[in-house]
């Protein structure tokens, strides 16, 4: 179970990258970043703060989140110290990037939900005769 410590940890973690990805140069990672396309959803920390999950999600799909995580693996030791001169942590976790499709996934039900209407109580899609 993690306890409140790590909770904020994490979250500081989130804070601090959505900044420092910001100036990664990879052009995996800039590129997608200037767009907009691309976020880091969630982070999950280590009970010893040892090692953190990134998960970075594309609006572009899967497939540019895994492109734009090989560009995070490449910069990992810059964006680690970059974190560790950011917080005050005796020791900056390890930072492991996976790739997520939350955006793309999110972004899907909204469009389907938006093509949904409700006419005199019921629920039609917007192919559908009233």
């Amino acid at each position: 179970m993690p306890s409140h410590h790590t909770d904020r940890i994490s979250e500081d973690i989130l804070r601090e990258l959505t900044a420092i990805l910001r100036t990664v140069k990879d052009p995996r990672v800039s590129e997608q970043l200037a767009g907009g396309r691309l976020s880091v959803v969630r982070a999950e920390v280590a009970r010893d703060l040892g090692s953190a999950k990134i998960y970075i999600s594309s609006i572009d799909g899967l497939d540019a989140a895994k492109e734009a995580v090989k560009g995070l693996v490449s910069a990992a030791g810059y964006v680690r110290r970059q974190l560790g001169q950011a917080l005050a942590l005796r020791h900056t976790p390890e930072l492991r990037f996976i790739a997520d499709n939350s955006i793309a996934h999110s972004a899907e039900i909204a469009e389907k939900l938006n093509k949904l209407q409700i006419a005199d109580g019921k629920v039609q899609m917007d192919d559908e005769p009233l």
